[in-house]
């Protein structure tokens, strides 16, 4: 099981990195006009040009750093590279990516609901809240594993 649950865990150092690039939403300002494929890197992109440096600093936290930081976590536990007693601390870094896909949905309900333009959710949103997901799963897991004592 511990095998299985790293090898999943270690499989998100590289679908992480391809969710944030992949397509979240496709939005244009009328539905005439063709739309613009916005993703995780693009939106915090156009936050940093936009002058919203402090809102582009913290998506970047819950969509980035958090989701990384807990994968190494647990990567380096499942490794007995780290302590278990770390657990806790990861499980702080799953909700924190966990809030950046309720952050997006909320954005797309909002920007659907002025109806001024169109917004489309794409593939891309559907890879990165299950990479959040699947995330959360493991280090559920591992939680489990280490309450048996599996882990050491």
């Amino acid at each position: 099981m511990l095998r299985l649950l790293t090898a999943l865990n270690l499989a998100l150092l590289i679908l992480f990195p391809l969710a944030w690039t992949a397509p979240l939403m496709r939005a244009g300002l009328l539905p005439l006009f063709g739309l613009e494929e916005i993703s995780v890197l693009s939106g915090l992109a156009a936050l940093w040009r936009g002058g919203e440096v402090a809102l582009a600093l913290l998506v970047a936290l819950f969509a980035l750093v958090a989701p990384m930081a807990k994968t190494v976590a647990l990567a380096l536990v499942h490794l007995s590279r780290a302590p278990i007693t770390l657990l806790p601390a990861v499980q702080m870094l799953g909700k924190l990516a966990m809030a950046d896909v309720f952050l997006i949905a909320v954005y797309i309900t909002l920007a659907k609901g002025m109806a001024v333009g169109r917004v489309e959710t794409a593939w891309g949103l559907w890879l990165f809240t299950g990479c959040a997901l699947a995330s959360l799963g493991i280090a559920v897991a591992t939680g489990h594993l280490a309450k048996r004592g599996a882990l050491r």
